[in-house]
């Protein structure tokens, strides 16, 4: 009888595998690979914040050195390519295609003109002496130093930290550009999303909104404290 039994349930049919969290393997990867992204910033950000108030002396005013009306319109620029990639999302899920294509290509033109506007600034902040090493000797900002309106020995941290988190932060952005430009043209524009298919679009959100939200920490913690 144990053997019938036995023989019985190896023959009904295995029992409904319980729903998940329908998270497909693409979405799954990019929200481990945030995790990492976390981690890393995490690492920048605590890094400047302990060498700046560790510093041996006083951190320079940011409206000395950077242009922050800039970059708060650069900060601007950014946030609404974050709700521009919301709107595409919810255009795609809507099935409308032809929006969705439409927000994405804002969402591109945004992001791309963030990282112009980052290299313009980079290049009038070498002009004026501001270098990844601190102040170079003879320009505009060693006068400043040498009039005491800005301090000599910190300027060489203030430097290195300012390019480190930008620059990697601006890299994150243009590699964001890129991918949803590669979305765009293969994926987009030929219509190969649907209403039923969209994860492109999902994930590569995910990524602009994350991108988005780490510009806004930065902008607060480097230009306007």
């Amino acid at each position: 009888m144990t053997h019938a039994a036995a023989t019985v349930d190896q023959m009904r049919p295995p029992l409904p595998a319980e729903r998940g969290l329908d998270v497909y393997n693409t979405k799954l990867g990019m929200w481990v690979f945030l995790a990492s992204e976390v981690m890393f910033f995490a690492a920048l950000i605590g890094t400047y914040v302990i060498l700046r108030f560790g510093a041996p002396g006083e951190w320079a005013k940011p409206g000395i050195v950077l242009n922050i009306k800039i970059t708060a319109f650069n900060t601007f620029l950014l946030i609404c390519s974050s709700v521009s990639m919301v709107k595409a999302y919810a255009a795609i899920q809507d099935g409308d295609p032809k929006k969705m294509r439409f927000w994405l290509l804002l969402t591109i033109l945004g992001g791309a003109s963030f990282v112009g506007i980052q290299v313009y600034e980079y290049i009038h902040l070498i002009e004026h002496g501001f270098v990844p090493s601190g102040v170079r000797e003879g320009s505009e900002l060693a006068e400043l130093v040498a009039k005491g309106q800005l301090p000599a020995a910190t300027m060489g941290l203030y430097g290195s930290t300012f390019y480190t988190m930008t620059g990697f932060h601006g890299f994150h952005v243009t590699c964001g550009v890129i991918s949803m430009t590669y979305l765009y043209l293969t994926k987009a524009l030929p219509g190969k999303y649907t209403k039923q298919s969209y994860g492109g679009i999902e994930t590569v959100g995910l990524y602009w909104h994350f991108v988005d939200l780490v510009w806004i920490i930065l902008f607060t913690i480097v230009y306007l404290i």
